[in-house]
């Protein structure tokens, strides 16, 4: 049986024009949950990792709306709430659906740190915005009490800004193998992982980041020593010249063609860009393994070469 790691983007769990309410969401990853399905009724062994944008961002939200009645959670504590509560959903959608088509399987979520360098580079320029949009007045007020870096969102507001570090090790990865030789379904790396460093006796300390879903998918998928990355999200196919008269859809790349597409410019940061860099890590990594990016109505096809974009 081929083992496969599904970095599940935002659309698994989240539509838009839909409420970002709990049952909203529970009924979207139910949707998802029938697809993941039909990839494991076709006998791949699945390990599942999720973003969190949306959810984090409120539940950051709800804790700066609320400090004045009780204390807001620091950053990477969001991160772990989010966590649970996604996971919470994919084990309650994912069940369901097996249950009814017979599938004797459980899913079971680790709450997951993934361990980041303090030194990385990418901590002296903060770049992802996370929480609300604030007056000037408020983020000025903000950097000079909480030490936060606020930066001015394309004419929209100020808005706090974190790193994106890259990530190193996962800390809960013997439990994740453990769930996996157990024959789970494993749900970790939530929203790219709990963002930590670690200090001078080794000990790991929480820090305010935000570690992309996609590499820390691939750093999974390389220490689980998975056959496939599969990376899920709104489009079937990567592109050239997205979104331009002469657009091409792309059935296969090769490392070197998706180095020259990155320098050429066609994938955009925070976008396609990390999703094509974790699928060249991941097939870098070790003779025979391959990535795909597709959207997750055609994973299936994808895996047996009938969709999406496969990375060789």
């Amino acid at each position: 049986m081929s083992k496969i790691v599904i970095a599940l983007g935002g659309n698994a769990l989240q539509e838009a024009g839909k409420p970002a309410t709990a049952d909203s969401q529970l009924q979207i990853v139910e949707k998802t949950s029938e697809y993941i399905a039909d990839i494991i009724g076709a006998g791949y062994d699945v390990i599942l990792a999720h973003g969190n944008g949306p959810q984090v961002g409120r539940i950051v939200l709800q804790n700066e709306y609320a400090s004045a009645v009780t204390p807001a959670m620091p950053f990477d504590v969001c991160g772990a709430m989010s966590q649970g509560y996604i996971g919470y959903h994919m084990q309650q959608g994912l069940e369901k659906v097996l249950r009814h088509r017979g599938i004797n399987k459980k899913a079971a979520t680790i709450i997951t740190q993934v361990v980041v360098d303090k030194d990385d580079p990418k901590f002296k320029n903060p770049s992802k915005p996370i929480g609300p949009f604030y007056s000037e007045e408020e983020a000025l007020k903000l950097e000079a009490e909480k030490n936060y870096t606020m930066k001015e969102d394309a004419g929209r507001g100020w808005r706090r800004v974190v790193a994106s570090p890259s990530p190193i090790e996962i800390v809960e990865l013997d439990a994740v193998k453990c769930l996996i030789n157990g024959g789970f379904i494993a749900i970790t790396v939530g929203g790219g992982g709990i963002p930590v460093i670690k200090d001078e006796n080794g000990d790991y300390i929480g820090t305010a980041a935000v570690i992309d879903k996609d590499l820390a998918s691939e750093r999974l998928a390389e220490d689980i020593d998975a056959d496939a990355l599969v990376i899920l999200t709104a489009v079937e196919k990567v592109c050239i010249n997205f979104g331009k008269p002469d657009q091409k859809e792309l059935s296969a790349m090769s490392i070197e063609e998706a180095r020259q597409y990155i320098s050429e410019g066609h994938f955009a940061p925070g976008s396609m860009l990390p999703k094509v860099e974790a699928a060249i890590k991941f097939v870098e990594s070790k003779p025979g393994r391959k990535a795909i990016i597709t959207s997750l109505d055609k994973a299936v096809e994808a895996l047996d070469g009938k969709a999406g974009t496969t990375i060789v």
